[in-house]
């Protein structure tokens, strides 16, 4: 065998940036791996358009399915997206004639990749997805390979570059002086390209929580668990939010939590203020980060671009070289046979220090009847913040708490919430200790 034979189903940003990477690096890769890595075929739903880059001798197939069934075509790398439909057809046609599979599609493989990853183990091929999860931070390899000596005990990332950016800006904006309320970061960044015209998967959380999904798997050889994750989006923070989190010493950022404990797998993501002088507090723009708790290697930190044509390319490039090089590794760490059903840790359950802003009627007694709230689900206060206005007026006023439970947590807000003297519903932000 001399050649590697690749079919690329889908040629948009990612497959546009695959072929023209392998056609850039050609050399490159073959003297890492010792064949030849070519496009031989392709398939994408226009074939009329100009796209900017040669596709050479590629035979195009107008149905991706038949391209996963070409006999010239040794690995299909299904770059067209979505939890199931052609994506999925694609996968399982190729699977089905012994072919590898190389996909960046997150979704499909929070949703669908167990079952692929027992499909290919029976039919002695692999399903790789490095791209599928931060883009070009090569973290699935670094886990499940440079990682695999030890036990992790907890994985966690920023994993949404739109949310990222949307939060970093509000976060200059106010260091700057200014108040940039959310929908108008949202704008700037559908008019840049870094958000979608629907950027409800990213910004309600929900594309972060599919990579969560999968790294959980890999960190902790358990089936892949979507369905419990716990999801919050970016929403409700506000420009007023952000300034108190500077003045308190922090960061808001999106993130995207699996821990390991007794009672079960946490898996949560939603917004958390983090420490100014935690590492990921830094982590700007677009870019991605995954934390790494594990037992002999300690904290790893991995950086970069989450996601963009060149960088995802060369994430899939580097699974192509590695079955060109014969390396196999299990799909999630261990072989689907050995993958744990664990138990779900209850959100309820999760404790720590809160972030809490309120908005009320500035009159005798406010604090005390919002003190006894707390008390009574026993939330201890740590610091408050209360600007000071004429009598009667609105007033801000901003708590954090001590460690506390979930629970106790949720019910003080409740009866908060209930206080004729509060105006607005209460806002709440976890603080993450990383």
């Amino acid at each position: 065998m001399t050649e590697l034979r690749v079919g690329v189903a889908g040629l948009g940003t990612v497959g546009g940036g695959l072929v023209k990477l392998l056609a850039t690096q050609r050399s490159v890769i073959e003297e890492r791996c010792g064949l030849s890595v070519l496009v031989t075929a392709v398939s994408a739903k226009d074939r009329s358009r100009e796209r900017g880059f040669d596709l050479g001798a590629a035979v195009w197939h107008d149905d991706a399915v038949s391209l996963a069934k070409d006999e010239n075509v040794d690995v299909v790398c299904e770059l067209i997206g979505g939890i199931g439909g052609v994506a999925l057809e694609v996968c399982e046609a190729a699977i089905h004639e012994s072919k590898h599979v190389v996909t960046a599609n997150k979704a499909m493989m929070a949703v669908h990749g167990a079952r692929l990853a027992t499909l290919s183990e029976d039919k002695g091929v692999g399903i790789h997805y490095e791209a599928a999860v931060a883009g070009g931070i090569p973290i699935i390899k670094a886990i499940r390979e440079g990682l695999s000596g030890n036990s992790v005990s907890g994985v966690v990332g920023i994993l949404n570059g739109t949310c990222n950016y949307i939060l970093t800006n509000m976060h200059d904006a106010a260091l700057a002086g200014e108040s940039r309320d959310f929908e108008t970061v949202l704008e700037e960044a559908q008019k840049l390209g870094y958000a979608e015209a629907d950027p409800s998967m990213d910004i309600d959380g929900v594309d972060a929580a599919h990579k969560l999904a999968i790294l959980t798997s890999v960190a902790f050889g358990s089936v892949i668990d979507f369905d419990s994750i716990h999801v919050e989006g970016i929403r409700h923070i506000s420009a007023v939010d952000i300034e108190y989190a500077i003045e308190l010493g922090y960061r808001v950022k999106l993130l995207a939590i699996a821990r390991k404990g007794m009672e079960g797998i946490q898996q949560r993501v939603h917004p958390c203020m983090v420490a100014e002088r935690a590492t990921i507090a830094h982590v700007d723009g677009v870019n991605n980060a995954i934390v790494v708790q594990s037992d002999f290697a300690g904290t790893t930190i991995y950086e970069g671009p989450g996601a963009g044509e060149s960088a995802t390319a060369s994430a899939v490039a580097s699974d192509l070289v590695d079955i060109a090089r014969q390396h196999r590794t299990p799909t999630f760490s261990v072989p689907t046979t050995q993958l744990e059903k664990r138990s779900s840790a209850p959100m309820e359950q999760i404790s720590g220090p809160y972030y809490i802003r309120l908005m009320l009627v500035d009159k005798p007694g406010v604090i005390a009847d919002i003190a006894a709230c707390l008390r009574d689900q026993n939330v201890s206060v740590e610091s408050m913040i209360q600007r000071s206005r004429n009598p009667g007026d609105a007033v801000p006023v901003v708590l954090t708490t001590h460690e506390a439970q979930e629970i106790s947590l949720q019910r003080a807000l409740h009866s908060i919430d209930a206080l004729q003297s509060v105006l607005e519903t209460p806002r709440m932000i976890r603080i993450e200790e990383i």
